[in-house]
C-alpha cells in the first residue's frame, strides 16, 4: 500500500518594505536597529541562515528626527548583515509612471545603493503597493530588467488579494512573481495598545490562527512588513520570534530560508503549473482598478468573439459583422492579418496591454461593440479558461459545417499556401496517418480532423460559459442565406441600431457567394483565397470520414437538441 508523502520543508522570507520611508516619529532609532540584529541572531539559531530582506527608497534617507536619522545610518553601518532589494526612489506607484520616469527613479535608487555599499545584485524587486506587478504595467517590467536585472518579485494581488490562501505565482517576461502574504502588521500597526482587537488578536494569529496556518499550509511564504513595525513597540520582532518558536514547538516542520532568487526557483519547482499566468478582468476588482493606469479602460476589450473553427466561414462572418455601423473589429495583425490570436498561443504571454492595442478606445462606450475573430480559439484546450478570466461577460460565436468538408477544405488550404507536407501527401494519406508517421504529417492530420469534433470542443467552452453567452451558426446557411443569419445574430448580440443586411449583401454569380454591396451596381467580395473550388472528395474518403465523425456527430446532435438549437440539414444527412 502506498502512502501520501508531503515535504516537511517550509521556506519563510520576511521583507521589510519602506526602509527610510516612514514618517517622523515612527521610524527606527539606533537602538531599534540593534534590536533587529539581535532578533535576527536569535532567529538564526532556529532557522539557519535567517536574514531579514530590506527594501529601500533612498530619497527618504535621514528624513526623520535626529535620533531616527542615526537609526538610518546605523542600518547602513550593518549593510552586510541583511539582504537588500530596491523599492522605488520616491516610493511612487509604478502604474502612474512612464517607462522613462520609472528608469529615472530606479537609477536614482541604484546610485544611492552604490554610494552606500548596498548590494544591487539580489535580482529581487518590489513595487510600492504592488502597483504594476498585477495587473501588469509593462513599463515596470521593462525598467526592472534594464536597471536592476530583476528576475523575481512578489505581490499579494494575483489573482486577488482575498482570500489570501488562493494567492498564486506566475512568470511574466522572465520575471518570477511570487505570492506575498501579510502577517497582521501594517504601516499603522506600530503600538500594541492600538492593535485592532488588542494583543489577544495578534497572539491568536500566532498560536494556531492565520499566521500559523499560512506557514503550515504554504511550502513558501513571503511576508510583507514595514520599517515602522520594527521601531516603536517592535511588533514585527515579537511576531516572528513568537511564530517561529510556536511552529518549532508544535510541529515537526523544517523551517528554512533562502535569498529571493533561490526562493523563486524553489517555488516554481514545487508549482510548475503556475508558471503560465491567467490574465483576469481588471475591472471586477476594486483593488486592481486602483493600481491600473488611468488611461486604460475595460471598454477597450471586446464584447464578443468569433472563435471558429477554421474553414467554416468565419472570415465571411467577420466581414459581414464589420459592415455594421455599431460594430468595430480589431485592428489587423502584421503577422496573422485579421486575427489577433491572443488566447491560444505565444501572444498570450505578451499580456493584456498588447491585446488591448488591437482595439480602439470607444468614443462612446455604449454605442460601439468591439469584437475580434480568431478561428484558432475553438479547439484550444486552455483557451476557454483564459477567455473566461479576462472576458467574463463576452459572447461567443461559433460556426459549424460538415466536419468532413471542413477537413478537406483545411487540407486544400494548406496546399494553396504551399505547405510542404500537404504537397507531399494526398488527402487520404493525411487523414489515415498513424502515430508512426512523421511528426509534420501527424500535425497536419490533427489540424484536419480534430476541429471537426465539434461537440467535444463546445462542451469545453460550456464548462466555463453559460449557454446564454454562446451561439452556434450553421456555416452552410451562412453561405446560402447570410441575411437571415446576420439578422438573427444581431438579436443574440443585442446590438442596436438594427442593420438591415438585405440592403447590403448581394449574391455574386461569378464568385458563387454573397458579397458586400458598396454601390448600387458594385459589390466587394472576399479575396481569391476564399471560396476556392477544388476537385470533389473521392467517395472512399468521404465514407471513411463519415464513419470517423459518426460518434462526434451524434454527440453534436444531442448537444444542439439540449441547447434548443435546430439540427442543420447537413447533420441530419450525416447521421442517416
Amino acid at each position: 500500500m502506498g502512502r501520501i508523502s508531503v515535504s516537511l520543508d517550509r521556506y519563510v522570507l520576511v521583507d521589510i518594505d519602506d526602509i527610510f520611508v516612514a514618517k517622523k516619529g515612527i521610524r527606527m532609532t539606533a537602538d531599534d536597529v540593534m534590536a533587529l540584529l539581535e532578533s535576527q541572531n536569535r532567529l538564526q539559531e532556529m532557522v539557519p541562515g535567517w536574514k531579514f530582506n530590506l527594501g529601500f527608497s533612498g530619497k527618504y534617507y535621514k528624513n526623520g528626527y535626529p535620533e531616527e536619522n542615526v537609526g538610518d545610518m546605523t542600518l547602513l553601518e550593518h549593510v552586510n548583515d541583511f539582504w537588500w532589494f530596491g523599492h522605488m526612489w520616491g516610493h511612487t506607484q509604478p502604474h502612474l509612471l512612464t517607462q522613462t520616469d520609472l528608469e529615472e527613479q530606479m537609477e536614482l535608487n541604484k546610485q544611492f545603493a552604490i554610494s552606500h555599499n548596498i548590494p544591487t545584485d539580489s535580482g529581487y524587486g518590489v513595487a510600492p503597493h504592488h502597483s504594476g506587478v498585477y495587473p501588469v504595467h509593462e513599463p515596470l517590467y521593462d525598467a526592472w530588467k534594464k536597471v536592476w536585472n530583476v528576475r523575481v518579485t512578489s505581490s499579494e494581488e494575483y489573482p486577488h488579494l482575498y482570500p489570501a490562501r488562493l494567492r498564486r505565482g506566475f512568470i511574466h517576461r522572465n520575471i518570477m512573481v511570487l505570492p506575498r502574504q501579510t502577517c497582521g502588521l501594517f504601516t499603522h500597526t506600530v503600538f500594541i495598545d492600538k492593535y485592532p482587537g488588542g494583543r489577544e488578536v495578534l497572539d491568536a494569529s500566532i498560536h494556531g490562527g492565520e499566521l500559523f496556518q499560512t506557514i503550515v499550509f504554504s511550502p513558501v511564504s513571503i511576508f510583507m512588513t514595514h520599517l515602522s513595525n520594527y521601531g516603536n513597540d517592535r511588533l514585527a520582532l515579537y511576531t516572528f520570534e513568537s511564530i517561529i518558536k510556536f511552529v518549532k514547538c508544535w510541529t515537526n516542520l523544517n523551517l528554512r530560508t533562502v535569498p529571493p532568487l533561490q526562493l523563486g526557483e524553489k517555488y516554481f519547482h514545487l508549482f510548475p503549473e503556475e508558471r503560465d499566468p491567467i490574465w483576469g478582468y481588471p475591472c471586477a476588482d476594486r483593488r486592481h482598478l486602483e493600481i491600473w493606469a488611468k488611461e486604460k479602460t475595460c471598454e477597450q476589450l471586446p464584447k464578443f468573439l468569433v472563435i471558429g473553427p477554421q474553414k467554416t466561414g468565419t472570415t465571411a462572418l467577420y466581414t459581414f459583422l464589420a459592415m455594421h455601423p455599431a460594430i468595430v473589429a480589431n485592428y489587423p495583425s502584421p503577422e496573422t492579418f485579421e486575427e489577433v490570436q491572443f488566447f491560444n498561443g505565444k501572444n498570450y504571454y505578451k499580456g493584456i496591454d498588447w491585446y488591448m492595442k488591437f482595439f480602439p478606445v470607444p468614443a462612446n462606450s455604449s454605442s460601439k461593440f468591439l469584437f475580434e475573430k480568431s478561428a484558432t480559439y475553438f479547439e484550444g484546450e486552455t483557451v476557454p479558461q483564459r477567455v473566461r478570466a479576462l472576458l467574463p461577460s463576452v459572447k461567443l460565436v461559433i460556426t459549424i459545417i460538415p466536419p468532413s468538408k471542413r477537413a478537406y477544405s483545411w487540407y486544400h488550404h494548406m496546399r494553396a499556401h504551399n505547405d510542404l507536407t500537404a504537397l507531399q501527401y494526398n488527402f487520404h494519406e493525411v487523414i489515415t496517418a498513424t502515430e508512426k508517421m512523421p511528426r509534420q504529417l501527424r500535425t497536419l492530420r490533427n489540424k484536419c480532423l480534430i476541429p471537426g469534433m465539434y461537440a467535444k470542443h463546445i462542451e469545453r467552452w460550456l464548462d466555463y460559459f453559460p449557454a446564454s453567452q454562446l451561439t452556434i451558426i450553421d456555416g452552410e446557411e451562412l453561405r446560402n442565406d447570410p441575411v437571415y443569419i446576420m439578422n438573427d445574430l444581431q438579436k443574440f448580440l443585442n446590438i442596436e441600431p438594427f442593420y438591415n443586411y438585405t440592403e447590403h449583401l448581394r449574391y455574386d454569380k461569378r464568385k458563387g457567394f454573397f458579397c458586400q454591396v458598396i454601390e448600387e451596381d458594385k459589390t466587394k467580395c472576399l479575396g481569391r483565397g476564399k471560396g476556392r473550388v477544388y476537385a470533389p472528395m473521392n467517395e472512399s474518403d468521404a465514407k471513411l470520414l463519415k464513419e470517423y465523425y459518426q460518434p462526434y456527430n451524434i454527440a453534436l446532435e444531442k448537444l444542439l437538441t439540449r441547447l434548443d438549437y435546430p439540427v442543420p440539414g447537413w447533420l441530419e444527412d450525416e447521421l442517416q
